[in-house]
């Protein structure tokens, strides 16, 4: 497969009426501190069936100026990875689970000492 899982994650993020528009990004290339911000990075993964099913590793971090505000932002995000995304379709991938690998937990950005959520899950899907 041929599958950007940071790009399978942006888009379903984009498609919430309750995430923030333009908060999901893919990259932090022309971040502003202050701009509330859902920044994806793809950690790690590997293929579990040839052809037919990867595992993306997807590490959420939530920057936001107001510390509660990030916190209920990455804990609104891992609701919506844990519960509503298994079984979604989203372009031509299908994702079929999703885990926890690591609840959003507070550190803040040590450059612009921003609040900052983050948390991991790992994504499994086909196409």
């Amino acid at each position: 497969m041929t599958v950007d899982p940071v790009d399978l994650i942006w888009k379903y993020l984009n498609s919430l009426k309750d995430i923030p528009e333009g908060a999901p990004a893919g990259d932090l290339v022309g971040r502003e501190a202050g701009d509330t911000t859902i920044y994806l990075n793809h950690s790690g993964g590997f293929r579990i069936v040839r052809d037919r099913m990867d595992r993306a590793d997807i590490e959420y971090d939530v920057y936001h100026e107001d510390r509660a505000a990030a916190a209920g932002l990455a804990f609104l995000c891992r609701e919506h990875f844990l519960e509503d995304l298994p079984g979604e379709v989203i372009g031509d991938v299908q994702v079929l689970d999703v885990a926890e690998i690591s609840m959003p937990r507070y550190f803040p950005d040590s450059t612009s000492r921003e609040h900052v959520y983050g948390g991991e899950i790992t994504v499994f899907f086909t196409d």
